[in-house]
């Protein structure tokens, strides 16, 4: 059947040798009350001197993070801006996770994305509750960290359905962040950090490691805001409960992270640009917090830094460097992180 065409009548339309600034349909104004109605040449209005620059996307001056739960017992963090962000692992209940962004304004509507950092139960135990339950939620992490948990966990093959492949050292976007994942040494199927960035804000996490890697250090070094683990005081693990072949574990450069590792580390990449650094994944039964937190802040105290606890107090404002051990089992606060200019 024959599509309908409009009918134009032939005389309307403009011939080919036509001074097209003239006639009615290419601009010309035609005064339709005379009797004989004529174009009128209307002058054309010259255009701007000034080239007007096309604007780049709005970027959230600031970036919101929560952590709701660091150590064996779960782990899951948010990052995100004012238009929305990304869960990091899945390890905590999902409710709390909910309820917790809730209390900050934050509606999973607003969380594209979970970046799975390896495949042990309390980094990915709740993430196929999440995206069961916020199916637009979509699973980042490599094919190897895939398999390793689907063959490591009691989990329902519909976990697939939402896995977004990655690769490491190959940046991937989500809205307005940029993320890159990076080898890190622990023992996992495949274990990974993430380089997060957003406008001039770049994050750097390292959650599970044994040791110090040149592709954690050249992430960690480019970051001002850290998430690094500091796991276990020596002493305490060495005179502790735990049985040898654990100790071991932990040991070794394919374990956790020691306090006074990570303290030498941050004591060594410190530069003003580095405003924040969070402790991460302490150990409930070989640290504290208050360990933790001393063994870090030492070396930089010594330097003749000052240290603040991220809760922008006016004496916290006042700091060179913001560093706060996270909870175990417990929510931090919504922390504001503002790039310096």
């Amino acid at each position: 059947m024959a599509r309908n065409r409009k009918n134009t009548p032939l005389q309307d339309l403009p011939g080919l040798f036509d001074d097209f600034t003239t006639h009615p349909d290419m601009g010309a104004s035609v005064d339709f009350t005379s009797d004989n109605p004529t174009p009128q040449r209307t002058r054309k209005k010259e255009p701007s001197s000034e080239i007007q620059p096309m604007k780049p996307a709005a970027l959230s001056p600031r970036l919101k993070f929560i952590s709701f739960g660091s150590g064996s017992s779960g782990n899951c963090a948010y990052i995100g801006d004012d238009n929305g962000g990304i869960l990091i692992d899945g390890g905590v209940d999902n409710n709390r996770v909910v309820s917790e962004l809730a209390k900050n304004g934050i509606s999973m509507d607003m969380v594209k994305a979970i970046c799975i950092t390896h495949d042990h139960g309390d980094h990915i135990r709740f993430a196929y509750s999440i995206v069961r339950r916020y199916r637009h939620i979509g699973i980042y992490c490599t094919l190897r960290t895939l398999n390793g948990i689907m063959r490591r966990h009691n989990i329902s093959r519909r976990f697939k359905d939402y896995h977004r492949p990655i690769y490491k050292e190959m940046p991937f976007t989500i809205d307005n962040f940029k993320i890159t994942a990076f080898d890190v040494s622990h023992d996992g199927t495949d274990n990974m950090g993430f380089f997060i960035e957003n406008g001039s804000h770049r994050f750097a996490i390292a959650t599970d490691l044994g040791c110090i890697t040149p592709r954690v250090d050249h992430y960690m070094r480019q970051a001002q805001y850290i998430m690094i683990e500091s796991n276990y005081d020596k002493e305490m693990l060495l005179t502790g409960k735990y049985p040898e072949y654990l100790k071991a574990r932990i040991l070794a450069d394919k374990g956790h992270l020691d306090n006074e590792v990570t303290a030498r580390y941050i004591a060594e990449i410190y530069t003003p640009k580095l405003t924040h650094v969070f402790l991460c994944h302490l150990s409930n039964d070989n640290n504290t917090p208050n360990i933790a937190l001393a063994t870090v802040t030492k070396p930089l105290f010594e330097r003749g830094l000052k240290i603040g606890d991220a809760t922008e107090s006016a004496t916290s404002n006042d700091a060179d460097i913001q560093i706060t051990p996270l909870p175990r089992l417990d929510s931090s606060i919504l922390y504001i992180l503002r790039a310096k200019s």
